[in-house]
């Protein structure tokens, strides 16, 4: 089906709209400080250099291997987690499920905010807080809701006669997962791990609260590179385009496997 001259004008407009802020960043992490205005903003730098940016990488290096360490096993167990119980709840019916389901939804509607409190004392009392473990489990335990729903709506699309087709020939519950349904379940697993990803890495709230300062993530750290008196806002945007630069790759390179995902289990 052919787009219209309209349609394609208007998604080019939007998307010069929404680039704006990263041509900003850009010019400006390119610029010396003496460049730095409001007026001058969406001028190109009269004098090219990276410095701006390797001061800000020097930065934010360790705290960027911080962001890494905690966002892939993040987003690889509630992944797992997410599609175990999307499973079960799709194929093997039971008693209450219908009142689980809805249960485990509802974590995504509570606010982080209200949690704090009970957050940090529960981290205290099992010797996790400080540390990137504690921040993992967090991640882990929030992303359930939203990769359970992913996985349930999915595995719901699949014929159940090919689960009923496994059991006559002998497979068990967990055989019918690991042989039948884990391997066309790329599509799920490739939605929830960039949402997962991308999730975990913008994390501000509990980095800063659940962590102490070695194991701050990159956002905690790009926040402090605004304090001061003066603020050096070439440096501040070159870490700031430095911070976005996995989410948008991994955007970039699989970003129509997000959009086939989605439309998998719709």
């Amino acid at each position: 089906m052919a787009t219209s001259p309209s349609a394609c004008l208007s998604m080019i407009l939007l998307a010069i709209f929404y680039l704006m802020p990263m041509y900003v960043m850009l010019v400006t992490g390119l610029k010396g400080l003496d460049e730095v205005s409001i007026k001058t903003m969406w001028n190109l730098p009269k004098h090219l250099s990276v410095a701006n940016f390797i001061q800000a990488f020097e930065h934010l290096k360790p705290y960027l291997w911080n962001s890494i360490r905690m966002v892939i096993p993040a987003a690889v167990i509630s992944s797992i987690l997410g599609s175990l119980n999307g499973y079960v709840l799709a194929k093997w019916k039971f008693k209450g499920a219908d009142i689980i389901f809805p249960l485990i939804l509802f974590g995504m509607f509570i606010p982080y905010q209200s949690i704090l409190i009970p957050l940090v004392d529960f981290m205290h009392k099992i010797d996790l807080y400080g540390g990137l473990p504690g921040l993992i489990l967090t991640h882990i335990i929030y992303g359930i809701p939203i990769t359970t729903l992913t996985f349930r709506n999915y595995y719901a699309s699949i014929p159940n006669e090919l689960v009923e087709a496994s059991k006559i020939d002998g497979a068990g519950m967990l055989g019918i997962y690991w042989s039948i349904l884990l391997p066309i379940s790329l599509p799920s697993f490739v939605v929830v791990l960039i949402w997962q990803f991308t999730q975990a890495w913008n994390d501000f709230l509990f980095s800063v609260v659940l962590t102490s300062s070695k194991n701050w993530t990159v956002t905690v750290a790009l926040n402090n590179l605004a304090g001061g008196q003066i603020i050096a806002w070439n440096v501040q945007m070159a870490a700031s385009l430095l911070a976005a630069l996995p989410t948008l790759l991994v955007y970039v390179l699989l970003g129509r496997y997000f959009i086939r995902g989605m439309m998998a289990g719709s």
